[in-house]
């Protein structure tokens, strides 16, 4: 290790020298107390002031930190790229686009690991932040010590334990990866001394996908990874993977055409146990999954057995004894114990399951330490608390500890984990208050790393967001209202008060901004008008006359047109009208049928007009993607969404060659309930040519993603700050304020 003082008390060190090209190779603090507004060492308070200094070494051929894309093909990094104010867009050929999205929520996450002792009383001055407040990070694990596996990955003569280990997902640098951290205190009165942090997969760095919740088992990483395409629409991209850290060499443990979820390792590493939904594949739910638990060998995959109908999130206390959470017929979400047989045959007729938490409460996601037969960890949701929190439950004495509302009673506290020697339970929430107070500061638009070379994809803080023609300012909702702001994040201002949903430019007549007025999601009567806005005087058109339904305003490129979608005659179908003067100047029907067409898309040469539609299944929630000319004629189907699938909110290409849409083509990610709310967790991003062949898709994730739009002029592959409040907001799952009935028991 080399080491050199940074400044009085602060040092930067090199542990050995990288042998991988994507190796974060330290971080470190020495003699400086790094709270962030949260505990970060043993004395430190839940609350405090003090700054924090950390330092990181990359190695910057190949970029552990934010790859910032300069250039055809050349590619800089830093810790973290900036928006440069005097360089908007990339000086490059037209082949290269961007696109922007909203995902439901997650630029207001503000996640960080923090750990509880399992023994004491008193928590408020116990508690820990572990991970460094760099982006999201969560579903940790705390891994048995391994100093020959330390000295390994970090290529140094570091043999020392650490005093805490965690291997958990993160989302920085623009796309999902798990992450190793060792911590060193000097003495259990002093702060954090040394961070070593690096990622675990950086030989999958081409591969974008999500990565979730992560065990390390000797010198093998177990994991999710959704980067194999099953080749069927509506089908999870889910599989358990298993990585050999010394060779990396990976093996995939999940059959093809099989989705699977949520792994747990027994303590011995021989099993694995999953949740799936087996041979049946995914069927559209949102909420609490009605997987099956599986074990196999975790080895290579094989001797695969159904042990639990209907479970989700197994955790191990030894390699015969499983917890796991269902729906219990009384309606509560409760955990469960399942006992394998000693002898004879495994399934699910010799699984002995016995239920453990008992009904008056939801309790989900358990955690267990190896052998320990004392309690387990758990998250709840009780009838009379807002907010998720982690609580022991004792296994002898049938009786909950609460452990989190005793230190943070308003945050919620997400997917519990146990040290193995059961002294420390971790678990995830906001770091800070309701208000964030680190070195994070809020983006606009957050670079993602993308899948295809000549896009650069973003993040954005906002809903419905569509680009200027000029592509220098940015309309979105943020409801209640219809806001503006620039390309650079600077002047930020609300055009539009009242409730409103999807944006969009006249691309002729300078500042006109179209958008639906009223309530979201309502039936075909319900009063919603399409208006124009100058967002240079905040003056407001209405547009449509009737209020039955207008919405998702689209404007022809000559700017003389809009088509939108009415519900006027009892079905959602589309219209024509003039762009300046509304239906009052005449009004065309575009599409007739009992069925709902809407969210339209004008293309740039004005031949096609692109919408979602349920036309082949009214009524029944699934939509596929159309095309049209505007004069009626041409219809055909772009995008099959296969069974009960959705594809929706279309949009074109500047060039008009491709269309981007959001869909559940890719399945679910994950299970529902270890996230926070998302309406549509299987929502992603997907683009297709106009001839419907190469589909590809962008985003990997479990949250909501939706609402796409191309920017005019390539965007620059870096994050774009802006001055706004940072506050980690944002709503637990909806179904879990539900207390069910007594008749329900």
């Amino acid at each position: 290790m080399v080491t050199k003082e940074m400044e009085p008390g602060i040092y930067e060190a090199t542990i050995g020298v990288a042998t991988d090209p994507l190796d974060i190779m330290v971080k470190l603090t020495i003699g400086k107390n790094i709270g962030n507004g949260n505990a970060s060492g043993p004395t430190d308070k839940a609350t405090g002031s003090a700054k924090k200094k950390v330092y990181a070494l990359f190695d910057i051929t190949n970029g552990a930190g934010r790859g910032c894309r300069s250039g055809r093909g050349a590619t800089i990094y830093s810790k973290a790229c900036k928006y440069d104010k005097g360089a908007d867009y990339e000086s490059e050929s037209s082949s290269y686009s961007s696109i922007i999205f909203t995902t439901l929520g997650r630029s207001d996450y503000s996640f960080d690991i923090f750990t509880l002792p399992t023994s004491l009383s008193q928590f408020q001055d116990q508690e820990i932040r572990i991970t460094d407040s760099y982006s999201v990070n969560f579903n940790g694990h705390f891994p048995s010590p391994s100093p020959s596996l330390l000295s390994f990955l970090f290529n140094s003569n570091q043999t020392q334990t650490p005093d805490l280990q965690l291997i958990y997902v993160t989302e920085r640098n623009g796309s999902s990866n798990i992450y190793y951290d060792a911590l060193y205190y000097p003495s259990t009165s002093s702060p954090l001394q040394l961070r070593l942090q690096r990622p675990l997969l950086h030989h999958h760095n081409t591969l974008i996908s999500m990565k979730d919740k992560p065990t390390l088992t000797a010198d093998y990483l177990i994991y999710v990874s959704t980067h194999e395409d099953p080749g069927q629409p509506r089908s999870s991209w889910s599989a358990v993977y298993s990585t050999q850290l010394t060779t990396g060499f990976t093996r995939r443990l999940t059959p093809y055409q099989i989705a699977d979820f949520s792994p747990a390792v027994s303590p011995s590493g021989v099993y694995t146990a999953v949740a799936s939904y087996g041979i049946n594949g995914w069927d559209g739910e949102v909420e609490e999954l009605t997987t099956d638990i599986y074990i196999f060998l975790t080895r290579d995959g094989t001797q695969r057995v159904k042990i639990v109908e209907h479970g989700g999130w197994p955790c191990w206390l030894d390699d015969s004894t499983l917890f796991f959470h269902k729906r219990s017929q009384d309606n509560w979400i409760s955990v469960y114990k399942a006992t394998l047989p000693e002898n004879g045959p495994i399934s699910t007729d010799t699984v002995t399951i016995q239920r453990v938490t008992p009904p008056g409460l939801h309790a989900f996601t358990p955690a267990t330490s190896p052998g320990n037969n004392n309690f387990i960890a758990v998250a709840t949701r009780r009838p009379n608390s807002s907010y998720r929190h982690i609580e022991l439950f004792d296994l002898a004495n049938n009786e909950f500890r609460e452990l989190t509302r005793l230190v943070s009673p308003n945050t919620h506290h997400f997917n519990p984990f146990i040290a193995p020697d059961s002294v420390r339970v971790g678990y995830h929430k906001c770091r800070g208050d309701s208000k964030r107070k680190d070195q994070n500061t809020h983006l606009l638009l957050e670079n993602l790393q993308s899948p295809l070379p000549d896009l650069s994809l973003f993040r954005v803080d906002g809903s419905f967001p569509s680009f200027s023609p000029a592509g220098d300012r940015i309309a979105y909702v943020d409801f209640p209202g219809v806001y503006v702001v620039n390309r650079d994040g600077s002047n930020r201002r609300q055009v539009y008060g009242e409730t409103a949903f999807s944006t969009a430019w006249n691309p002729v007549h300078e500042g006109i901004v179209y958008t639906s007025t009223g309530p979201t999601f309502a039936s075909e009567s319900t009063e919603v008008d399409i208006i124009s806005i100058n967002v240079e005087n905040n003056g407001v058109k209405k547009l449509t006359t009737n209020g039955e339904n207008n919405a998702f305003p689209s404007v022809s490129p000559d700017g003389k047109w809009v088509v939108f979608r009415s519900g006027r005659t009892g079905h959602k179908n589309l219209y024509i009208m003039d762009a300046i003067e509304g239906e009052r100047a005449g009004l065309q029907r575009l599409t007739k049928g009992p069925w709902s067409d809407t969210m339209c898309s004008w293309s740039p040469d004005g031949d096609w007009i692109l919408f979602a539609s349920d036309r082949h299944n009214p009524g029944l929630g699934s939509f596929e993607l159309y095309m049209i000319h505007p004069n009626g004629t041409g219809l055909k189907k772009l995008v099959e969404s296969g069974s009960a699938g959705r594809a929706n909110h279309p949009s074109f290409s500047p060039d008009g060659k491709t269309v981007v849409f959001t869909s559940d083509y890719g399945g679910i990610s994950a299970e529902p309930i270890s996230n926070a709310h998302h309406y549509q967790p299987y929502g992603e991003i997907f683009t297709i040519k106009l001839d419907g062949s190469d589909l590809k898709r962008l985003t990997h994730n479990s949250y909501e993603d939706g609402t796409p739009a191309w920017s005019p002029k390539n965007l620059r592959a870096v994050d774009v700050e802006w001055a706004k409040e940072e506050e980690c907001a944002f709503e637990d799952c909806h179904w879990l304020n539900e207390t069910p009935k007594h008749s329900d028991i």
